[in-house]
């Protein structure tokens, strides 16, 4: 081939056919690629974005997806639904179900929008079948059955199996009443029809095929056609632990019916169990072997579609429509033979039924194989391409490269149904799109000199770097998973392999801020903007750049907005999430239900995934679901034993369900093997404490204390939010009442948490260890600036918590017991966990008996001892019993 810039052929990139998956490439390619390249998007069809599925011209055929999962960009969810407002219907919503028809416009009207910019790379739309294509060099030749030949730099392929008709005896497939493709074919205006295949084809062509005085005959071995939505939808549920990890395909089908039965108990419909296997379908899949495949395939895959691919509500009214007026008989079985006269086809059924039809209609949708697709089965002859596995589409790796005799280097790439051997569901709009995004920019990268694939983090997402820094970004976000230390540290050692690795820089940055570690994280911000100005970002490093830009440059709303907005963009950037999410670390931008709502809408990307599965089982113990909270962190320490966030909500599982006894001894040992290397092992440590406490076991807790929690080895913030809280908790709970070191923690202690605290669950921890210390003056400043600032949290919850400790040291009891009553009562907004804001309840049940109203103390008390059980809190009502007695 000649050198670039002497054959136009260089600047060509061509994509194998014009549906969906095709057109959305070529409208990647043309935004992304400058006016010096070429795209040619070649299909012999006379429309462009359409393809089988939307090529339809009959408005009742409906998309099986509402509007809100149809955009066809990744980034942009609501796209698809805005498109239909403005061009189809203004009052359109997103639940409803838009014509197939009007889909296959807007994609269409994607590739034309694309093409009118200027500098855009040009599109060449080319009516022709590609008949053959050859590795040339370092790129392709493309010959079309017009007899045209291309030079190319990268080739795409997005074509569709073609439905296949092995299945018809020898008479019927040399007939032209067998319609072997409904999309292309006209059903005959008279005579019954008999349609083999139950699928959504078969509903849709049921429903254009319908007369007053037809029969439509439906055949097919199962009789199980797809089943309807319903709305309102229920939310996806998670699936169920481990599921990625089930060993074959016995176990998996019985893993399935478990989770879709507890599904059904839970929330009353099916349908929730089956969308939320969505992330991790792909993954299940290539889990298993390739007989268990082959054996989905034969025994599972009828029974899986019509669960997974489902009717709009309408489309199912109609066809039952049909079947009620009794103009649809449908049997159960196959063609066992065909004779044809003049007038009709005489079909005989399998169980001897005899069936007189004007037309056989081919409903059994693409055959898989690369065997019925002319070309590929040149390209498999050749080498370029080798089937899937299971004998499904063509084999690639993750990012679409086609698996064959060329180098990964040369841009030969696939999108779509092609797939499935790999992916299983591989031709559904959520899945097309990402594929075309993904392809595009490979195809991208490499029109630009980029040959080399570039590393990923640990769920995909690109890293512009070399694979040692890569390396390097990977260990410290993986001990940032399991909240280990020395993150900052391996993300200095990255930097330092590559000063050019945005990410790397702009990671330091972000933690930094948010820890308050360091002070350097302004000149990591300088660093990675820099470095981003030499080198092509992706554009998730991108928006991580722009998301950890405006959180360290703006106020704290805005800042904390935009981070929010790029996890919602791309969900699975873990040290995204890490900083968003309350943890251990008691940082985040969320709080309460909030944090409940973001982590519960990262499953559909996250699946069974261990760091995902200790995020999600916090979440549950704050919702009180005990035993879903034990069995999630459970499997993600089966997984990864030093998962932190695992330990820290299997740790307050023990806590609230009252087993001190078992809690303790597991969290001792893990804390004497995995501790030394948690990044926040006080808090662990404290956590073993207060089931110590609990237990009424005071020189355990002394114990403890000198060995893992006094200042000497705790350090930073943390002094204040385990070391100073168990101090306080021990003296309103009458445990620890003399020789409190409470002067040593205050040294220790971060000057600003306990002068100007930036958040709220900070000050309610600064108010504690004054309180602690009996600085009524220091509490009395900390009211007042509470009272004064913008956070209306701060004002309504911090000031008031001031005030009553305050009133606490000084000994008025009945004021103190007035005012945290009412603080009790809404300290949720606080943040932290409930066993931390337990601390604000030890002391009001302290306040109360101080001052006589022991009824009151009594009350809490036994409200405590009812959900959990603990001889502290038994000693204390004994206590105060005894006092009601004399009184």
């Amino acid at each position: 081939m000649a050198p670039m810039g002497t054959n136009e052929g260089d600047c060509r990139v061509v994509v194998v056919g014009a549906g969906a998956g095709g057109t959305l490439v070529a409208t990647h390619l043309v935004t992304a690629l400058s006016s010096r390249f070429r795209v040619e998007l070649v299909d012999p069809a006379p429309t462009t974005g359409r393809g089988q599925a939307y090529s339809t011209t009959d408005e009742r055929h409906l998309l099986n997806v509402p509007a809100s999962g149809m955009s066809a960009f990744p980034r942009d969810p609501e796209h698809f639904l805005r498109w239909l407002r403005n061009h189809h219907d203004p009052k359109f919503q997103p639940h409803d179900f838009a014509p197939r028809a009007v889909f296959g416009r807007y994609i269409e009207s994607l590739l034309t929008t694309a093409t009118e910019f200027p500098g855009n790379a040009r599109l060449v739309r080319r009516r022709a079948e590609v008949v053959d294509i050859a590795g040339s060099g370092s790129g392709f030749v493309v010959d079309l059955s017009d007899g045209e030949r291309l030079e190319a730099r990268a080739v795409v392929l997005a074509t569709s199996s073609r439905p296949g008709t092995a299945w018809a005896p020898a008479e019927l497939a040399a007939d032209a009443r067998l319609i072997a493709d409904p999309w292309t074919q006209p059903i005959p205006e008279v005579g019954d029809v008999l349609m083999l295949g139950s699928g959504l084809t078969m509903v849709d062509l049921a429903i254009s095929a319908d007369r007053p005085d037809r029969t439509v005959h439906v055949v097919s071995r199962t009789d199980a056609v797809p089943q309807p939505h319903v709305l309102p939808t229920t939310p996806p549920v998670p699936p169920p632990p481990g599921i990625t990890r089930t060993q074959g395909l016995d176990a998996l089908r019985a893993t399935l019916d478990a989770h879709v039965e507890e599904t059904v108990d839970t929330t009353g419909d099916w349908r929730a169990a089956i969308d939320g296997l969505r992330p991790v379908t792909a993954q299940v899949w290539r889990g298993l072997s390739d007989a268990d495949k082959r054996r989905f395939i034969g025994e599972d895959a009828r029974r899986w579609d019509v669960h997974r691919h489902r009717m709009a509500p309408a489309t199912a009214r109609r066809f039952d429509a049909i079947g009620d007026a009794g103009r649809m008989r449908r049997h159960r079985g196959t063609i066992a033979g065909v004779r044809a006269d003049a007038s009709a086809l005489q079909v005989t059924l399998d169980d001897g039924t005899t069936l007189r039809v004007a037309a056989v209609v081919n409903c059994t949708g693409p055959s898989g194989s690369i065997a019925t697709d002319p070309l590929l089965s040149r390209l498999a002859q050749t080498g370029l391409v080798r089937p899937g596995p299971a004998g499904l589409g063509i084999d690639t790796t993750d990012d679409g490269r086609i698996l064959g005799t060329l180098p990964d280097t040369v841009p030969f790439l696939a999108v779509g149904s092609l797939r499935k051997g790999n992916l299983w569901e591989s031709t559904a709009m959520p899945e097309i799109r990402e594929q075309a995004y993904d392809v595009a920019r490979v195809v991208s990268r490499s029109m630009h000199g980029e040959s080399r694939r570039r590393p990923v983090d640990p769920y995909g997402l690109t890293l512009s770097t070399g694979t040692d820094a890569a390396d390097r970004y990977n260990a410290a976000l993986g001990r940032l998973l399991r909240l280990q230390g020395g993150v900052e540290e391996g993300l200095a050692e990255a930097v330092a392999a590559d000063e050019g690795f945005v990410q790397a820089h702009a990671a330091l940055a972000l933690l930094g801020h948010e820890w308050g570690t360091n002070t350097h994280w302004a000149a990591s911000l300088r660093a990675a903007h820099r470095a981003a100005a030499e080198r092509h970002l992706d554009d998730r490093e991108s928006s991580f750049l722009d998301a950890v830009t405006t959180r360290l440059r703006s106020d704290e709303a805005t800042g904390a907005a935009a981070l929010l907005r790029h996890v919602r963009l791309f969900p699975r950037d873990a040290l995204a999430v890490s900083v968003a999410v309350p943890t251990v670390a008691f940082g985040g931008l969320t709080s309460g239900s909030q944090t409940g709502e973001l982590v519960e809408s990262l499953g559909r990307s996250y699946g069974d995934d261990w760091w995902y599965a200790g995020q999600l089982a916090f979440v549950r113990q704050d919702q009180e679901r005990w035993s879903e909270a034990e069995e999630l962190s459970s499997y993600a320490l089966s997984v990864e034993p030093a998962s932190g966030h695992a330990v820290h909500a299997r740790a307050h599982v023990f806590y609230e369900t009252g087993d001190h006894t078992a809690g303790l001894a597991w969290l001792d040992e893990w804390i004497r093997t995995r501790g030394p290397e948690a990044n926040h092992r006080s808090h662990f440590s404290w956590h073993a404490a207060l089931h110590e406490l609990m237990q009424d076991d005071v020189e355990a807790v002394r114990r403890r204390w000198r060995r893992e929690l006094a200042p000497s080895v705790v350090s930073g913030s943390r002094v204040v939010v385990d070391s100073g809280a168990l101090l306080w908790r021990g003296r309103v709970t009458g445990a620890w009442t003399e020789d409190l070191p409470v002067s040593e923690v205050r040294e220790q202690a971060p000057a600003e948490w306990l002068s100007a605290p930036t958040t709220p669950f900070a000050a309610m921890h600064s108010a504690v260890l004054l309180a602690a210390d009996g600085d009524g003056a220091g509490l009395t400043a900390l009211a007042a600036q509470s009272a004064q600032s913008q956070d209306a949290v701060f004002r309504d919850i911090v000031a008031p918590l001031c005030r009553g400790l305050e009133q606490v040291v000084e000994e008025r009891w009945n004021a103190a017991s007035a005012t945290l009553t009412d603080v009790v009562r809404t300290m949720a907004p606080l943040g932290g966990s409930k066993a931390q804001r337990e601390v604000v309840e030890d002391t009001l049940v302290h306040a109360l008996a101080m001052a006589g109203r022991n009824a009151e103390a009594a009350a809490l008390l036994d409200e405590r001892l009812s959900r959990r059980s603990s001889a502290l809190d038994a000693r204390r009502r004994a206590a105060v019993a005894g006092t009601l007695t004399r009184s």
